[in-house]
């Protein structure tokens, strides 16, 4: 799906649930659904300034955290770097793969895993707020170069 399709459905979103899809809001979508894989939130201000001058970190932390809140990305905890999320139409279980070498980051879609964390923490008695799964390694392609050398 091309950005412009998904900037559209993103303010179908936004309008169906009452939020306000605001410029910056945007021009930080637009900004995450262009860039492959994670990226921080300074980097991200870089990218904003040359639409935004007077932007400041500020504005892109509300920018993302209204993006987070209505799932259009995902934090990269262990990175602290965001990730944009092409299934933002829809709930859907979350889990991480990242590469340590080349920084790839995979997103995953099990609902298995999710069903059996949940599971571990119920059986521990413990109520889940918030979850992040990430796995660190390496990716196929760096794997290769690896054993090819």
């Amino acid at each position: 799906m091309t950005v412009q399709r998904q900037l559209e459905q993103a303010e179908r979103l936004c309008a169906q649930r009452g939020v306000r899809f605001t410029p910056t809001r945007r021009h930080v979508f637009t900004l995450m659904a262009e860039h492959k894989g994670a990226v921080s939130a300074y980097e991200l201000l870089d990218r904003l300034k040359e639409l935004e001058p007077s932007a400041k970190p500020p504005t892109v932390y509300r920018a993302l955290d209204f993006l987070l809140s209505q799932g259009f990305v995902h934090k990269v905890e262990s990175l602290n770097a965001f990730l944009f999320c092409d299934h933002f139409a829809e709930h859907h279980p979350m889990q991480l793969l990242i590469c340590d070498r080349c920084g790839l980051v995979i997103e995953l879609h099990d609902e298995a895993i999710n069903q059996a964390f949940r599971q571990q923490a119920e059986l521990h008695g413990f109520a889940i707020t918030s979850q992040s799964i990430e796995a660190h390694g390496r990716c196929r392609s760096c794997r290769a170069e690896t054993a090819a050398s």
